[in-house]
């Protein structure tokens, strides 16, 4: 389910935005961001005050694989 959030602080910009939500996660999802809000890239780098905003979801993490441990020593 997206999140919809209005921005209040100046000088937000889409990347800004998804890091501020979800941390170093949100790396990537631009592309999402911009799909749930078609008209948001010709507002320009900077996202005016008072914008609605939908954010996308996080994606799952990938299952963890186990990898083949090599050593140097012994």
């Amino acid at each position: 389910m997206t999140e919809r959030v209005i921005v209040r602080g100046e000088s937000i910009t889409a990347d800004l935005l998804l890091f501020r939500r979800f941390g170093v996660e949100g790396q990537g999802l631009i592309e999402a961001l911009m799909e749930l809000n078609p008209g948001l890239s010709s507002l320009g780098p900077v996202i005016p005050l008072g914008t609605e905003v939908h954010l996308p979801d996080l994606p799952k993490p990938a299952p963890f694989t186990a990898r083949k441990v090599v050593t140097l020593f012994g």
